[in-house]
């Protein structure tokens, strides 16, 4: 008998997807989706190289605009709009593997693109789901994917998790995944639980995983392999689900135009399905899509090339980059760049910085950089064998 939980690859096992109906894309990110800046200035602590160019461009802002960078009250919104992200979802699924699509978005902290989708007929069954940042341990935040929350009380369940956040209290984080995971058809899973995403240390984000899984495993139906971070991470997710005999499932943090690099295979005919295959029968088929298999640093560029393209086709507020990127002006107020440059343009030295980072993905600066990140081919296997466990 086949195993409940797998992983395959389709670069390897073609034809993975034959004996399913449906593909399941979880965890994507629209124009919905306020995505911080904090990481450049981690970047500058990081980097040192880094550092003057942040501070060059910081001084400019000061002197130039009267504007002093605030990278923590900043924000930037990826390109796709909710029902193009939709599409491009779906559409891989359709195409590249021939199945029934189910996407399950989820933004960070709002569910605003389920919601217009479920007024579009195609995407009227999407689930109302979320990335929810919850603070722990007063100085790290995990992301959790809140999935299929009632429509009837999505709203409700948004005002809990913001006030949650605006007083964490870890006694009350507990209750509330409590109360999720009291709604036999919400899906709640941990989102790249290995990722030290605000630069703790390895050792000290090792420790609030465990504190926090002590405290709340009992309420997590799976956890992430996430299709944009890279092999190492993700084994050591496989590792950790081992240790708390969890299942693994997918989930793709598609912020670019790349549709997600894995998917779930499931016989699921609704998302509400495909949760009891997760939460009741301890099913789940990871399936990673080719694109996983190119080099991480390749993708990650691609990403961020994505973030800052123009696309002039796109609705009004989603075709230049600098309509996508917000920050408070001289009077505090949070606007798109654009609004804060006096002739709708941006500065020379930003546009030059602009123009630098997207030569990188030029040919062929990009081929030639491709082939320096490709990994080696005992890493590009890094996940092992097909069972989970």
């Amino acid at each position: 008998m086949a195993s409940l939980r797998r992983i395959s690859y389709l670069w390897k096992e073609p034809d993975a997807a034959g004996s399913y109906s449906t593909g399941i894309s979880l965890h994507s990110h629209t124009n919905q989706s306020k995505e911080t800046l904090d990481f450049l200035a981690n970047l500058g602590s990081q980097y040192p190289l880094l550092r003057p160019i942040l501070a060059r461009n910081e001084r400019k802002s000061r002197e130039q605009h009267s504007i002093p960078i605030n990278y923590s009250a900043a924000w930037w919104t990826p390109p796709l709009t909710p029902r193009i992200a939709f599409d491009v979802e779906s559409s891989q699924i359709e195409k590249k593997l021939n199945l029934m699509p189910l996407v399950s978005i989820t933004d960070h902290d709002t569910i605003a693109a389920p919601m217009l989708l479920r007024t579009v007929a195609a995407a009227r069954h999407i689930p109302v789901s979320v990335e929810w940042s919850a603070p722990f341990g007063g100085d790290q935040a995990f992301h959790l994917g809140i999935h299929n929350l009632p429509s009837d009380s999505g709203a409700a369940w948004m005002k809990t998790f913001a006030e949650y956040t605006a007083k964490p209290s870890e006694t009350r984080l507990t209750e509330i995944l409590a109360a999720l995971h009291d709604l036999p058809n919400v899906l709640i899973v941990f989102n790249h639980p290995m990722w030290d995403l605000y630069l703790i240390g390895a050792d000290k984000a090792a420790q609030r995983v465990n504190d926090f899984l002590t405290a709340n495993h009992a309420f997590m139906h799976a956890f992430e392999l996430n299709g944009l971070r890279h092999w190492e991470e993700n084994r050591s997710v496989k590792r950790l689900a081992q240790q708390w005999n969890k299942l693994l499932i997918s989930g793709g943090d598609r912020h670019g135009m790349e549709p997600n690099a894995n998917v779930n295979l499931s016989n699921a005919t609704s998302f509400t399905e495909f949760v009891h295959e997760v939460r009741y029968e301890d099913r789940s088929h990871v399936l990673f899509m080719p694109q996983y298999s190119e080099p991480w640093k390749h993708r990650i560029l691609e990403s961020t090339l994505d973030v800052i393209r123009d696309y002039p086709e796109f609705p009004m507020g989603s075709r230049y980059w600098d309509e996508r990127v917000w920050h408070p002006d001289r009077n505090g107020v949070v606007r798109p760049l654009r609004e804060l440059w006096p002739d709708g343009s941006a500065p020379g030295w930003m546009t030059m910085t602009i123009k630098a980072v997207r030569l990188m993905g030029s040919s062929p600066v990009s081929g030639g950089l491709r082939m320096a990140w490709s990994e080696s081919r005992e890493l590009r296997f890094a996940l092992g064998e097909d069972a989970v466990r």
